[in-house]
């Protein structure tokens, strides 16, 4: 009896994984990590590496693999690995791709970003499951409540930051997030809640930071009268805009582009580099050393 192409696929999709890996450089790392997985009969599908200094520096890897009956095994491969990487300083996370991201949307006023993941979320070119929208205003819960998700209007400024926060990582648990995704989102978040989803909070800052760093970087980049203008994504930590950059893009602009052209060709900018590095952080391309970022293409 033939199996079906959707179940072919998930059990294809149950017996696929990738690990990351960090660790001090040394020779024979790649055949310790290869030999583990080929102890467990996994195979490589991919792999993609990088160290920052091949005598005395940083090892970065990425593996994708398939593994028959890996639901099966996965619990004592992992326990397995944990001796290996403190044997070796081996900083690492599994991932399964059987196991959807639930992502969180934060969004303000302006929706085109919004509106881009949405549309790559309906392609399939995410890979996540949308669990809530959250926003400080009502212009986007029409298109959002069209899909099915959850749209939660809580209106919030620096007076009422706290509680407002606190009502958001309440349901950030509620529906077991794992990402957050600021999509215009036009709010600064405290310590407290970036110290929730470290590592976990992607922002679209609308200029090729560190350039116009804060509000109104388009008429800013006019008044200068740049040459090229873009966008920003990066994870968000306490220290406003400088937060790890996992992606950035510009265009080419001249003297007969006025504040409103800028801004429209920037917020197309905005829509792809947010889409890539949400798509790249989904598919566990990332590896957060620092401020900086190691993204495997």
């Amino acid at each position: 009896m033939s199996t079906s192409p959707a179940l072919k696929k998930d059990q294809q999709l149950q017996n696929r994984a990738r690990i990351l890996v960090k660790c001090p450089d040394k020779p024979g790392i790649v055949s310790l990590l290869s030999s583990f997985l080929h102890t467990h009969n996994a195979n490589i599908i991919a792999s993609n590496q990088y160290s920052s200094d091949p005598e005395d520096g940083t090892f970065f890897i990425r593996i994708e693999y398939h593994c028959e009956n890996l639901v099966g095994k996965r619990d004592a491969m992992e326990k397995e690995f944990a001796q290996l990487a403190k044997t070796h300083d081996m900083t690492y996370s599994f991932h399964y791709k059987a196991i959807r991201q639930r992502a969180a949307i934060y969004v303000s006023k302006e929706t085109h970003c919004l509106m881009e993941l949405l549309w790559e979320w309906q392609n399939g070119d995410l890979d996540m499951d949308i669990a809530v929208v959250i926003s400080n205003s009502d212009v986007a819960r029409p298109m959002v409540e069209a899909l099915g998700i959850p749209y939660y209007y809580i209106p919030a400024n620096k007076d009422i930051r706290e509680q407002v926060e606190a009502q958001q990582i309440r349901l950030m648990e509620e529906f077991k997030v794992d990402l957050l995704i600021l999509a215009r989102y036009m709010q600064i978040l405290t310590p407290n809640f970036v110290a929730h989803f470290e590592s976990r909070i992607i922002n679209i800052h609308h200029s090729f930071l560190p350039a116009f760093i804060g509000a109104n970087p388009y008429a800013r980049a006019f008044d200068r009268g740049v040459k090229l203008i873009g966008a920003t994504s990066h994870y968000v930590t306490n220290d406003l805009d400088e937060g790890p950059i996992i992606e950035q893009d510009v265009e080419r602009v001249d003297h007969r582009d006025d504040v409103a052209t800028l801004k429209k060709i920037g917020q197309k900018i905005e829509r792809r580099v947010l889409a890539k590095a949400v798509k790249w952080h989904l598919e566990n391309r990332i590896i957060v050393e620092g401020n900086k970022t190691i993204v495997f293409h």
